[in-house]
């Protein structure tokens, strides 16, 4: 970028392994935070093995290397007096300090919040755990897969015969992510204007109930009502029709919420003429299925050249080969490739945030366990 990133000058010290509080710190890195990863010599955090289709690069996992660009390593035994004598000393400099430890580690280490604002007042610490810190589940391992299962998400994809059907990426982590650096940045805010620090807590769980506030106030305000996947067709489970996935003659299209009597008209059939706003509701799998035998008679494109000019809220359904070679995805240019001092290099996508009309790429490539150890060191006389 031409201009100076926002958050140049705020150091920020991670204390964090696997996906949820490394994102948080990928984002403020993205927007120009020092952030320092604190990791075990040798082995470094526990996320640079997770194996997602084994897939590895100069020693470490891909996903590692997707969420810890932009970042330094310095290696410290937490449990060697000597070490955490020299953590400390970094973390009267800092800014933000970040973990993701299960309740009660930080305070055998003594890192515990009150240890540390007593070392520095003004510093935001912000934690992750998977269920809070108190309650039946407070001891339980916070994974994504558990907590989406544990929160009710997985009731919400797929079809009504289906089983539960949880996301297949890391929505619980990459979700309580975000929020926890939205937490960290108002607590800076506060701060500029009061010099005070800030204890900021995030939970996988919470996340995740927050991720579903539209079904769950729904179920709260509609007298507890489970609700009810469609048939068939994957849509929304509180929606009415068409929202929902349908077959074509060649592939699949989408119909979104909105417009129904508009459909039918372009759809010309009496078929489904006369169902009212309710019915679209309480006789939703009706008029899906009607839907699908007349979606499957023509080709997506033809679909799209018909719902398109009047409005109708419809896509095609993309698999990664098709999205990645559209226009519309090549013009957002989302791919950047970092320099590995190995020759080989990470392809992965960039901070979706823009500045001032420019987009945010990364600088530099995830760190090796240890690489800005003496440098850092030296830099801040450890």
């Amino acid at each position: 970028m031409t201009n100076s990133k926002p958050l140049e000058g705020l150091l920020v010290l991670e204390f964090c392994q696997f996906l949820a509080g490394p994102s948080a710190g990928l984002r403020l890195a993205d927007l120009g935070a020092r952030v320092i990863k604190i990791e075990r010599p040798n082995h470094g955090e526990a996320g640079r093995q997770i194996a997602i289709k084994n897939l590895r690069v100069d020693g470490s996992s891909l996903v590692f290397h997707t969420l810890n660009r932009n970042k330094e390593s310095y290696a410290a035994n937490l449990k060697d007096a000597e070490d955490l004598q020299k953590v400390k000393e970094l973390i009267a400099k800092a800014d933000v300090m970040t973990h993701n430890f299960r309740p009660g580690v930080m305070e055998k280490i003594g890192l515990d919040y009150p240890t540390v604002k007593a070392i520095n007042p003004q510093i935001v610490y912000a934690t992750v755990t998977g269920y809070g810190t108190e309650g039946p589940w407070s001891a339980k391992p916070g994974q994504d897969l558990l907590v989406q299962c544990m929160s009710g998400l997985s009731h919400l994809t797929g079809d009504k015969n289906d089983g539960p059907t949880p996301f297949g990426l890391a929505v619980a982590d990459i979700i309580t992510g975000s929020h926890m650096a939205q937490g960290i940045l108002a607590a800076l805010l506060r701060s500029a204007k009061t010099k005070k620090g800030a204890f900021v807590e995030v939970s996988l769980l919470e996340s995740m109930l927050d991720f579903q506030f539209e079904v769950i106030t729904t179920y709260l305000n509609d007298g507890n009502k489970l609700p009810q996947r469609a048939e068939k067709g994957s849509g929304h489970a509180y929606l009415s029709a068409p929202y929902g996935v349908y077959a074509t003659k060649d592939s699949h299209i989408s119909l979104a919420m909105g417009g129904f009597e508009k459909l039918v008209e372009l759809l010309d059939t009496d078929q489904l003429r006369g169902y009212s706003e309710e019915e679209t509701f309480t006789k939703r799998d009706e008029i899906m299925n009607t839907l699908r035998e007349i979606l499957a008679t023509k080709t997506t494109q033809e679909w799209l050249d018909i719902f398109e000019p009047d409005g109708i809220w419809c896509s095609a359904v993309l698999d990664y080969e098709q999205l990645l070679q559209h226009e519309a995805y090549k013009v957002l240019e989302m791919d950047q490739k970092l320099p590995l001092d190995t020759g080989e290099f990470i392809h992965t996508t960039r901070c979706p945030i823009r500045l001032n009309d420019e987009k945010l790429f990364a600088s530099k490539p995830a760190p090796r366990v240890g690489q800005d150890t003496d440098a850092i060191a030296k830099e801040f006389n450890l």
